[in-house]
């Protein structure tokens, strides 16, 4: 196949059958949260927003397809054709999977669904792979040593190291034309001998019946984790956290494809002279050809007058696209030493603020698929420090459910919400105003849903 022929039409197949118990759960580990959405929404995300996936079929653990078909209806996973139930091994549900694909002329990506840390590199050039070879394997270096043991006297011993230049880490997808891999699992079940001694990958199912097809090696990532035991899930969920907090700096030339002609509203304008945050991205969208309507953050105390702003901009501009939210750090002082009231009015439009302004965006989003972004300043040490925090944290817990029940919808929704510095990191210098209003419009842009921290 040379490089000039269209690409063949390719099917991401996750298998979603295992049960979680190695996490401590009764229910599919695929279905845990991390970072605000069920594991396989994030895994179905990685394959639906890759452009190399035509179709995505879904293997679940028996007993639980319905709830991977309410999650698909409700993220709008408009690739996936199936959802099937997968059977009690691995191998099991990839043969599933085959006589699913029974008849079809395709390329397959055979993925773990508890994998969802998959960078999109990766499916490109497993995709750019199969053009040129039968089957591929995603893997990386292994930094540790690896031996061989066997049985002694008193337990296990050491009976080789291989040289560990030549040893990998195996990932997924692990990738293969159709017929490959549909020919060798056809012998392996015909081998009386294969359930006894069965191979934990699709790879070492073509190693082993097809041995003259070589298998590529794709390099993988080291942030491919597999979701296997309870530590996994935490060391995931930071690494969300991280991936979210760095949000692409957009080129100039995006800027003015993206707002040019757009409606943006700004609730929290900036105090005093106007050189708030607000006030900056105001300025910077307004520069790029955007209608800016910005009004003041006490407005959001009173529900009516947030929906009538939002009516007044749609209304002059014919639609809102974007709303942006620069939520007030409380003003109250340290707990215990501020009376009731007082704290009640301060946490009032920092917690429920960002729902009044939610609540009334949504219609109008929801008619563009528009956005919905949250700024709210790093909670600095001091008086008021676990008010800022309350507060924060509040944002940050709303962004993330937002973001998955308004996903049907078409709407997006993001939060900009910079930790503190914590005893193992050293502080970082303030950014600017302008710094943070670019990142503010980086991510409006971008047209992805962020929770950085």
């Amino acid at each position: 196949m040379t490089a000039l022929e269209p690409r063949p039409y390719t099917v991401g197949v996750l298998l979603a059958g295992g049960v979680g118990r190695r996490v401590g759960l009764d229910t599919p580990k695929q279905l845990v949260e991390i970072a605000g959405r069920s594991i396989i929404e994030h895994t179905l995300t990685v394959f639906q927003d890759a452009p190399e996936i035509d179709e995505i079929l879904v293997l679940m653990t028996p007993g639980f397809t319905e709830d991977v078909e309410r999650v698909v209806a409700a993220g709008g996973f408009t690739k996936v054709s199936r959802v099937l139930e997968g059977g009690a091994s691995r191998t099991e549900t990839t043969w599933r999977a085959l006589r699913a694909l029974e008849g079809r002329e395709c390329d397959v990506l055979l993925h773990d669904a508890v994998r969802p840390l998959l960078e999109p590199r990766v499916i490109t050039e497993c995709v750019e792979a199969l053009r040129t070879h039968r089957a591929v394997e995603v893997a990386i270096p292994t930094s540790d040593t690896i031996v061989v043991v066997g049985r002694g006297p008193d337990g296990e011993v050491v009976r080789e190291v291989p040289d560990r230049a030549a040893l990998r880490r195996v990932q997924t997808p692990q990738c293969f034309r159709l017929p490959v891999i549909r020919e060798a699992y056809e012998r392996a079940f015909a081998d009386p001998g294969f359930a006894d001694r069965p191979p934990t990958d699709d790879c070492g199912v073509v190693l082993r019946y097809l041995p003259d097809v070589p298998i590529h090696v794709v390099p993988g990532s080291e942030r491919n984790l597999k979701v296997t035991h309870p530590a996994d899930v935490f060391i995931a969920e930071r690494l969300f956290q991280l991936a979210a907090g760095r949000v692409p700096e957009q080129p100039p030339a995006a800027y003015g494809a993206a707002l040019n002609g757009r409606t943006v509203v700004i609730f929290g304008e900036g105090e005093g002279e106007g050189d708030g945050v607000g006030a900056a991205v105001a300025e910077l969208a307004g520069r790029h050809g955007a209608a800016v309507f910005s009004f003041p953050w006490t407005l959001v105390r009173d529900p009516r007058s947030v929906e009538e702003a939002l009516a007044r901009a749609a209304k002059e501009s014919g639609g809102v696209d974007h709303v942006v939210g620069v939520v007030e750090a409380p003003a109250a002082g340290d707990l215990g030493r501020t009376g009731v009231a007082e704290l009640t009015e301060a946490l009032g439009a920092a917690q429920l603020g960002p729902v009044v302004v939610a609540d009334a965006a949504l219609p109008h989003l929801r008619e563009r698929r528009g956005h919905l972004l949250f700024h709210s300043a790093v909670p600095y040490p001091g008086a008021g420090y676990a008010l800022r925090s309350a507060a924060r944290a509040s944002v940050v817990a709303l962004t993330r459910a937002l973001a998955g029940e308004w996903a049907a919808d078409g709407v997006r929704v993001s939060c900009l919400a910079p930790e503190p510095a914590g005893p193992l990191t050293a502080p970082a210098p303030d950014p600017s105003r302008a710094d943070v209003a670019r990142t503010v419009v980086d991510v409006l842009v971008s047209g992805v849903s962020r929770t950085a921290h």
